[in-house]
């Protein structure tokens, strides 16, 4: 029997994380100094599509492109920009948010609703293609 739900999980990181609105999101696309990552899987991202300029780290990648010394290490994550994670529905992203930040990277955050609040706000998406 498990002790803590997702719930809980999820709770307990929004509590510890900084979640950004998409009215406060939106302006930061055209921001050099801030990078999306979009934590869904290939086949949410060719499904729906992505904010434009994205990064795809599929969530079970995460700590292990984070980590330079990781041999997966991805360069995105030491660039020094603010990382605003998202996921479908913001579930995954807090998760991220709080596993990102307790590895010491900062600033990160991440997207209060998802890709659902986004597209909800007519926020810009961009197609990706299917491999």
């Amino acid at each position: 029997m498990i002790t803590r739900g997702y719930k809980a999980l999820i709770a307990e990181a929004e509590a510890d994380i900084e979640t950004l609105p998409v009215a406060a999101a939106k302006p930061l696309l055209d921001d050099d100094g801030v990078q999306f990552v979009d934590l869904r899987d290939r086949r949410e991202l060719e499904r729906e599509g992505r904010i434009p300029g994205a990064f795809n780290c599929p969530r079970g990648m995460l700590e292990f492109w984070i980590d330079p010394e990781s041999p997966y290490h991805k360069p995105v994550f030491a660039s020094g920009k603010r990382i605003v994670f998202y996921c479908a529905s913001g579930w995954r992203s807090a998760l991220a948010t709080k596993a990102a930040q307790d590895m010491g990277l900062h600033p990160v955050c991440h997207l209060e609703g998802g890709f659902s609040a986004w597209k909800k706000a007519e926020g810009a998406v961009e197609d990706v293609a299917a491999r």
